[in-house]
């Protein structure tokens, strides 16, 4: 094939996949939420001997600074000093599970938030997912190779965690759902989306509320990324977005947004569309650990509306 038949068969690939990249976009404000993890992990891990109490305070002081800071380009600014933090850390214990857990985080959200260039993005979320491979494989040794096993396999495997595992379960599938997002153009990569949804599943079933309640709002993603006549399931959807609104109190912006875009669009029911975006525009987005993502859900929230006419 030419090189010029490859870039149009690519092309062609990469515009059919645009609905699923899209859908996966709003990883990258799930994944900005859990950076207070990692950084409490650096004020509870192997170097603890070195960190006092005033330093931990600091730690959890800056997690509070980043979930509620207004302005994601100082987020974006601060991440590559922790990706290398991160790495030092997980060098001296090569078998920490939290550290592999935190070091798949970091460098999932960076991949999927900020980082533009494709080949570049698609190496580090390589990165995070292979950090959360890990970690894994750490908690368990029936949890090697997870992602790979067959469907019947991988599905026993989760079925025998528990809602202590609940964490490790929800990181390892927007873990992977960043790498699907990275690799959008490749089919086996698309071909692991049935597992992600089946960890969020699994999340669910043993916790409802983790995390604002934001496995549903994935869940709620995956029925509707396609319309009814090609096998969506908008009301399967609808339970989903309703539920994480419910969880969250309806501080979580974001998955108003996602409901006006995901069903309220497929379902040609504008009255539902512009109500729920006026009422993230209209909304307080200062809420604990929701302010950053909030602020990008009301950007989101007005372009969506600037748009309804053409759509509708």
């Amino acid at each position: 094939m030419h090189a010029t038949d490859k870039k149009v068969e690519l092309k062609r690939k990469t515009k059919q996949n645009e609905p699923l990249l899209d859908a996966l976009s709003l990883i990258s404000m799930r994944l900005i939420r859990l950076f207070p993890v990692l950084l409490t992990l650096l004020a509870l891990t192997g170097c603890a001997s070195f960190v006092s109490s005033a330093s931990s305070k600091f730690a959890n002081n800056l997690s509070g600074a980043i979930l509620n800071q207004n302005d994601p380009e100082t987020v974006e600014a601060g991440m590559p000093s922790y990706l290398l933090l991160i790495d030092s850390l997980i060098d001296g214990d090569p078998q920490d599970e939290n550290m592999l857990l935190a070091g798949s985080k970091l460098y999932g959200a960076y991949a999927a938030a900020f980082v533009k260039d494709p080949e570049r993005a698609r190496r580090l979320a390589r990165k995070a997912r292979d950090y959360s491979d890990r970690a894994l494989c750490a908690h368990g040794p029936q949890l090697c190779n997870l992602m790979a096993k067959p469907y019947d396999d991988f599905a026993a495997a989760i079925g025998e965690l528990k809602v202590k595992d609940v964490p490790l379960l929800y990181a390892s599938g927007t873990t992977w759902a960043g790498w699907i997002q990275a690799n959008s153009s490749d089919w086996d990569a698309i071909a692991t989306l049935p597992k992600v949804k089946a960890l969020m599943t699994r999340v669910v079933d043993l916790d409802e509320t983790y995390s604002h309640g934001e496995a549903h709002l994935y869940l709620g993603v995956f029925a509707t990324l396609l319309p009814p006549t090609l096998g969506g399931k908008p009301e399967e959807g609808r339970v989903h977005f309703e539920r994480a609104i419910q969880l969250s109190a309806g501080r979580d912006l974001m998955a108003k947004v996602e409901y006006a875009r995901r069903y309220a669009r497929i379902m040609y029911d504008r009255e539902l569309h512009d109500r729920l975006l006026r009422e993230v525009l209209d909304a307080d987005p200062v809420a604990p650990g929701l302010t950053l993502s909030n602020m990008l859900a009301k950007r989101q929230a007005s372009e969506l509306l600037a748009s309804a006419d053409k759509y509708f």
